[in-house]
Parts: C-alpha cells; sequence; structure tokens
C-alpha cells in the first residue's frame, strides 16, 4: 500500500463528509488519521466480512467526535459502501455524528461522551481476559479528554487487573475546543503520569504509520501499554494545522476548495 496517497484519499473523504453535512470536527479528524490506518491496516484482526466474529480485535475510539476518520476507514476496508460516506449526520443515515455500533458495520461500542470510551475498552480488556479469550482492545483517546476524571479511574483499573491486551493511543495534538491544553486544564508529563498509573509507556511521531505500529507490536508483559502519539490537529490542511478554532467549525466552499487542493484533489 501507497500509505502517503492513502492518508491524502483519506484527509479529502473526511473533509467531503464534513463539508457535506456542515457540522462535525475536522481538526481532530484529521490529526488521528495515520494512529487508526496503523490499527486498522498494520495491527488488528478483523474482517469486514463478518465484523461480528468472536475473536476480533476491539477497537474503541474513545474521542468519538473523530468518527469521519474511522467511517472513511470503515468503507475503504468494505464494511458498508463508500457511497454512505455522503450521508454523515444526516437523517436516516446510519453514520452517525459519533460512533453507534446499533447502526454501522464495523463500530464495536458506541463513544461520544468524553472519557467513557477507555472506561468502556477496559471493560472489553477484562472480559476478553476473564473468558482467556486471544484477543487485544485498542483505544484512541484525546488529550483534552484525559482531563476527565473517568480517564484516569480506567487507568488505574486498567493497571490492578493487568490488562496486558489493552492499548491506549493518545492522539496528542495539544489542543481542544476552547483552546490549548495548558490554557484550560494542563495535563503536565502525560507520560509520566501514565506509568505511575502502571502503564508500560513509549512515544512516537503520531503522523509516522510505521512507527505507530512498531510501538502497538512491541512485546510487553503484564502491564497495559500506552502510546503517546505526537500529533498536529487539523493535520495536512496548511489553514487548519495547529488552530484550536477548527476543532468544530465548518467549512466554506472556498475553504473547502483549497483545503481539497492542497490535499491533491
Amino acid at each position: 500500500m501507497d500509505y502517503k496517497e492513502k492518508e491524502r484519499e483519506l484527509r479529502r473523504k473526511i473533509l467531503k463528509m464534513l463539508f457535506a453535512s456542515q457540522s462535525g470536527h475536522p481538526g481532530g479528524s484529521l490529526s488521528c488519521v495515520e494512529i487508526l490506518m496503523s490499527l486498522y491496516y498494520d495491527v488488528m484482526n478483523i474482517d469486514p466480512k463478518n465484523p461480528e466474529k468472536e475473536d476480533r480485535d476491539r477497537f474503541v475510539l474513545s474521542k468519538g467526535h473523530a468518527c469521519p476518520t474511522q467511517y472513511a476507514i470503515l468503507a475503504d476496508l468494505g464494511y458498508f459502501p463508500s457511497e454512505d460516506l455522503d450521508g454523515l449526520r444526516q437523517i436516516y443515515s446510519h453514520l452517525q455524528g459519533h460512533p453507534d455500533c446499533n447502526k454501522t458495520p464495523g463500530i464495536d461500542v458506541n463513544t461520544g461522551s468524553l472519557g467513557q470510551g477507555i472506561s468502556q475498552a477496559i471493560g472489553l480488556a477484562l472480559a476478553a481476559k476473564l473468558k482467556e479469550a486471544d484477543y487485544n482492545i485498542y483505544t484512541v483517546i484525546g488529550d483534552g479528554e484525559c482531563q476527565e476524571g473517568l480517564v484516569w479511574e480506567a487507568a488505574m483499573a486498567a493497571s490492578h487487573y493487568k490488562l496486558d491486551n489493552l492499548c491506549v493511543l493518545l492522539d496528542y495534538n495539544g489542543l481542544q475546543i476552547d483552546g490549548s491544553n495548558d490554557q484550560v486544564m494542563g495535563l503536565g508529563n502525560i507520560v509520566e503520569k501514565f506509568k505511575a498509573f502502571g502503564f508500560e509507556c513509549l512515544e512516537v511521531d503520531g503522523h509516522d504509520i510505521h512507527k505507530i505500529t512498531e510501538a502497538v507490536k512491541a512485546p510487553i508483559s503484564g502491564k497495559p501499554k500506552f502510546i503517546c502519539c505526537h500529533t498536529i490537529k487539523g493535520k495536512g490542511v496548511s489553514f487548519m494545522e495547529d488552530q484550536a478554532g477548527w476543532h468544530g467549525k465548518a467549512m466554506n466552499k472556498e475553504e473547502f476548495d483549497i483545503a481539497m487542493k492542497e490535499l491533491g484533489a
């Protein structure tokens, strides 16, 4: 696979969805493209022809507002027709503004309220341990989301139950809806925090698919894994990059045309 071209293709699909719906979250959707690509194309044991197979790996998009990225990849893999992407956030469409496992093939759990997704991932990982099942749980969280107490309760539980079948990936772009993390509620050294909670911790360039995959596949024993993926909010579109204002803002036609041109349309 030509990863560079696939990244650009997925980003174009994300922007087309968001422009058509005139709502949604471009900044955080664009920042996590390579993270989700690594998991879906290189790591997870999944089968688009059998989305419910029992031994599949489970994925939880804890930062559920970035679902356009997940939808674009699921369509690319064949979970549903690519034409469905045009219905993002539209009435009667199965592509809701946040992931819904009751509507969309390939979605394992509903997410949306921040902090809850990682908590659900803990439950899935613990269930797999209790069943002695040989599958893994992956979850992507946001940095603004780490200001939620639920995240740290979940982290404590993951360590307590020695959930080495759990991998938490942080989309660390430094921004959230109201500004920078430091302005809203400073996270301090987030890697050291997760390490203190008993995680095996790694840091990578969140836009380097190969480095992400290496980190996810790195062997550990008896600990949950935390990977801090350093990313850029709005990655790939010059006027969106590193701009908190594009957390949840719709593009006008001129902005859309510029963005698509920059992405090679």
